[in-house]
């Protein structure tokens, strides 16, 4: 059964009130594949744009997002979280990598908040380099790894 059905099959927010408070931890990542023209272009400004720093605004932009999963997705909880760590960097010549790290003390993980992070980064980079092409794809959003709770998870070594 799913833990977000009750036992007549409708939708409600799991109860962690009995869940043991501990330190959860979960990153997620996704690629933006920029294209080589692009990343070229922003290589050479310092990765700004007439909108601004790309990689600056892509962190505020996915740290507002973690703050504010629960309300985006219906049947998560407002967590308090503990920390928020973004790496932003090329990764080969046309793309870039963002990866969100998220912490929290709490009854529930973190998941949604470090995927809702990873992937409004990336939709503001996105919205940060449209002016040069609309030819650009975000690919590969996943769970890297999460720790805390009944079960850790760790991406296999190969990606798959």
């Amino acid at each position: 059964m799913l833990s977000h059905l009750n036992k007549d099959g409708l939708p409600e927010m799991v109860d962690v009130g009995d869940k043991a408070i501990t330190s959860r931890v979960a990153e997620a990542e996704c690629t933006v594949v920029l294209g080589e023209a692009i990343m070229a272009e922003l290589g050479a400004n310092d990765f700004t744009t007439k909108k601004g720093s790309v990689t600056q605004t892509a962190i505020i932009a996915g740290t507002m997002a973690v703050k504010q999963t629960w309300s985006v997705i219906p049947l998560c909880h407002a967590l308090d979280i503990s920390s928020v760590k973004f790496e932003v960097q090329g990764a080969g010549a046309g793309a870039m990598n963002v990866r969100c790290k998220v912490r929290t003390e709490g009854r529930t993980g973190v998941e949604m908040e470090a995927l809702h992070g990873a992937s409004v980064a990336a939709l503001t980079i996105y919205d940060m380099c449209k002016a040069m092409s609309h030819d650009i794809e975000i690919t590969g959003l996943r769970l890297v790894s999460k720790t805390g709770g009944k079960s850790d998870y760790h991406l296999p070594s190969d990606g798959q």
